[in-house]
């Protein structure tokens, strides 16, 4: 079973019904749910998710979404370790950054889901969008 990092990108699209993006993110967090994949997440995708659902949405009802993704989703750390890597890294988006080297860091995760692969281009991970990785599962069965 894949462990793979989520980045917030895939989450926004399927909190937010991007089209034609949230088809895929729907898909990798069912995936999820149902145990096909570990799914995992950071803190700080948590609070960029509460404040971007926040904008539209009380916050019990963004506490309640957050809740849901909670429950079929891990966390990792983030440290001073991670912290450190990222700033001495050669990402240009320190958010980025950040969500890889807690990935790399933790030694569980296999890949980042993303939409956001130049941002990645210098993780040591497997990074796929998650459309990608989905057609790559679909083509080795």
């Amino acid at each position: 079973m894949d462990r793979v990092l989520i980045d917030s990108d895939v989450i926004l699209d399927f909190f937010f019904n991007r089209e034609p993006f949230v088809e895929y993110s729907t898909a990798i967090l069912s995936m999820c749910e149902s145990k096909k994949i570990d799914g995992f997440l950071t803190p700080l995708i948590y609070s960029n998710m509460y404040y971007l659902l926040r904008q539209t949405a009380k916050h019990e009802k963004v506490v309640k979404k957050l809740k849901q993704l909670f429950q079929i989703t891990e966390i990792l750390q983030m440290d001073r370790i991670v912290v450190e890597n990222a700033l001495n890294s050669g990402f240009k988006d320190f958010e980025d950054s950040l969500q890889n080297f807690s990935a790399v860091n933790s030694g569980k995760i296999d890949l980042i889901l993303t939409r956001n692969l130049k941002d990645y281009k210098n993780s040591e991970l497997g990074v796929f969008t998650p459309e990608t990785y989905i057609k790559s599962i679909n083509a080795s069965r």
